[in-house]
């Protein structure tokens, strides 16, 4: 009995991958997020609120942040325009000149980068001002 020739129609390897058990597993996490996600509770954040302090300062002077990025430093006496370098050193001096009961308060505008008045904080703690606070707008 002769050989059968084989004409190339037997079995062939298949080149691709199978997606369905893929498309099933996505599929049932997909219907178990959407499940549980109704069920989580979103995280609370506690934020500071706006108080008094114990001991209220007896003489305050300003840092003014405007929106232009220019620093001021208001005193009961005068107000001056200072850059990043002087503010420090003359919050410094005139908290060394009033006691320690004087506060410096940092007021910014509302547009002005958060960036500046971090810097203004960084300069005012570089010089060793001790007492820093911020302005903020109460009401709502």
């Amino acid at each position: 009995m002769p050989a059968m020739a084989s004409r190339g129609r037997g079995r062939r390897t298949i080149n691709e991958i199978n997606m369905v058990p893929f498309i099933d597993v996505m599929l049932v996490l997909l219907i178990i997020f959407m499940v549980t996600a109704p069920m989580l509770t979103p995280g609370v954040i506690d934020v500071p609120s706006v108080g008094k302090s114990k001991n209220m300062p007896k003489v305050v002077a300003q840092v003014i942040v405007n929106k232009d990025g220019t620093l001021q430093f208001k005193t009961p006496e005068a107000t001056r325009s200072l850059n990043q370098r002087e503010i420090g050193d003359a919050a410094s001096r005139w908290q060394k000149s009033q006691g320690p009961e004087s506060a410096v308060v940092i007021s910014a505008d509302k547009g002005v980068q958060y960036e500046t008045v971090v810097k203004a904080m960084d300069s005012l703690q570089k010089a060793g001002v001790q007492r820093v606070g911020l302005s903020v707008k109460q009401g709502g």
